[in-house]
C-alpha cells in the first residue's frame, strides 16, 4: 500500500517536472509540452489503475491552483480552456496505456509500451482533446482535428521514448515495472 502511494506521488511529480521543459504555444492556444510523455509513462510503468490515479492526483493539484502545467499554469480555469479536453482525457489515456501493457505480454516490452502509448497516449487522448477543442473554440470536429495534426509527429516520438524508457526500467529494475507485476490487474 505504501509503495503504491509513493509511486503515485512520484509519477504525479514526474508529470509536473516534465512541465518545466519550456513549452511552445501554437496560435490556437494549445502548447507543445513534454507532460504527455509523463502520462504515457504513468500507464506503461505503473499500470492502468495506479497510472490513472497518479494523473488524477496531478489534476487535483492543478485544480487547487498549483502552477504545475507547463508555463506555470494552474487553476480551475484550465478545465474550460482549449486544452480542457486533454486534461480530462489524461487519466483515461494513462489507464488505457497501462491496460494494454498489463494484458499484452507476448511481445517485447519496448514494442508493447510504444504501441500502448500510441493507442492510449495519442489516439484516446486526441479523442478527448479534439472534442474539447471543438466545443471551446466553436469548431467542427474536422476543423479541430486539422488543428491537431501538427502534434502527431512529436507525440509519436514521445511514445517511442516511453517504450524505450519502460524497457530500460524493466531491465534495470524489473520489480519497478508495476504494469507487469502479478498485482497489476
Amino acid at each position: 500500500m505504501e509503495k503504491n502511494i509513493a509511486y503515485t506521488a512520484l509519477f504525479a511529480a514526474l508529470i509536473a517536472a516534465l512541465g518545466l521543459v519550456p513549452q511552445i504555444t501554437l496560435a490556437f492556444g494549445v502548447p507543445i509540452t513534454a507532460q504527455s510523455l509523463g502520462i504515457m509513462l504513468c500507464g506503461t510503468i505503473l499500470g492502468s489503475k495506479r497510472g490513472g490515479l497518479a494523473v488524477l492526483l496531478f489534476l487535483l493539484l492543478i485544480a487547487m491552483g498549483l502552477p504545475l502545467l507547463s508555463g506555470g499554469r494552474g487553476g480551475l480555469g484550465l478545465f474550460v480552456s482549449a486544452t480542457s479536453g486533454f486534461l480530462i482525457g489524461w487519466p483515461v489515456a494513462a489507464f488505457v496505456t497501462g491496460l494494454i501493457v498489463e494484458k499484452w505480454r507476448s511481445a517485447s516490452i519496448t514494442l508493447v509500451a510504444s504501441i500502448a502509448s500510441i493507442i492510449g497516449g495519442i489516439i484516446v487522448l486526441y479523442a478527448f482533446g479534439i472534442v474539447g477543442m471543438s466545443i471551446v473554440l466553436d469548431k467542427t470536429l474536422p476543423e479541430a482535428t486539422a488543428l491537431m495534426l501538427v502534434f502527431i509527429p512529436g507525440d509519436i516520438i514521445k511514445a517511442v521514448i516511453a517504450g524505450f524508457l519502460t524497457a530500460a526500467i524493466a531491465k534495470a529494475r524489473p520489480a519497478s515495472l508495476l504494469s507487469r507485476s502479478a498485482k497489476a490487474a
